[in-house]
């Protein structure tokens, strides 16, 4: 398939999954004299932007790394915006994506929010579970040790009641229905933004054989042609997962 964005920018392979690290919110409000939450606002802005662009793309699953379990260190003032701008982004567009048939599905521990964010997300998930478009993984208090650990105490768990202990092979091959993402694609595309090179903790079992794409856009400048240029970049990858070329090579 070959799609043109914009500055006719063609797109030749559009992965199934595509991850996001949405950084550099911060940095985009401090360029501009303005409070870190302008950042975080304007940062929501291009993550509704991303999702229609990503829908119409093609795209089947785009995960958005929201909130990472270590963000809980930043200055209470600046979580306490954050978690409103979550409450208010779920309010708002809870319907809307609804009426474009996007699923949202959240990962990550969700017992650390306020009683009322969690009925917003419970409701929004609910609403938009039969929706058959773009699925949105919105991670939310996630880290990727906290998910394999959380995957491995089930696993365990599940051993216990059979009173038998899998085998290496079958821990390895069994593990991913444990996780959060259980029944989810894995990434075939990480995006970070800002420039940083790292992947902090973000799906770090899924991401095994993920291309990664490092851009210096901050997040709030992100846009459908950065998005295109990623994806560009991706179909030029050569993914063999561990094995070889046809041709030896």
């Amino acid at each position: 398939m070959i799609l043109k964005g914009k500055q006719n920018k063609e797109i030749t392979d559009v992965p199934k999954h595509i991850a996001v690290i949405m950084d550099g919110n911060g940095r985009w409000a401090n360029k501009r004299g303005l409070p870190r939450t302008m950042g975080h606002k304007q940062g929501a802005e291009s993550a509704r932007k991303i999702v229609k662009y990503a829908a119409e793309l093609g795209v089947k699953y785009l995960t958005l790394f929201g909130f990472s379990s270590e963000n809980w260190r930043r200055p209470q003032s600046e979580i306490e915006d954050l978690m409103q701008l979550l409450r208010q982004y779920l309010r708002s567009e809870t319907a809307e994506l609804h009426k474009n048939n996007v699923k949202l599905v959240v990962i990550g521990d969700k017992t650390a929010f306020d009683e009322d964010i969690i009925k917003l997300i419970n409701n929004t998930e609910s609403l938009t579970r039969n929706n058959t478009g773009i699925t949105v993984i919105m991670a939310l208090n996630y880290g990727g040790r906290y998910d394999i650990a959380q995957g491995i105490q089930a696993m365990i768990a599940e051993a216990l009641s059979n009173d038998e202990i899998p085998e290496i092979g079958k821990i390895e091959e069994s593990l991913s229905s444990y996780l959060c993402t259980a029944g989810i694609a894995d990434p075939d595309l990480l995006i970070r933004t800002s420039g940083e090179k790292r992947i902090s903790n973000f799906l770090l079992w899924q991401c095994a054989y993920t291309e990664m794409v490092f851009t210096p856009v901050l997040w709030p400048d992100f846009d459908k042609n950065d998005l295109i240029q990623a994806i560009n970049e991706y179909a030029q990858r050569d993914r063999r997962f561990g094995a070889i070329k046809k041709s030896g090579i």
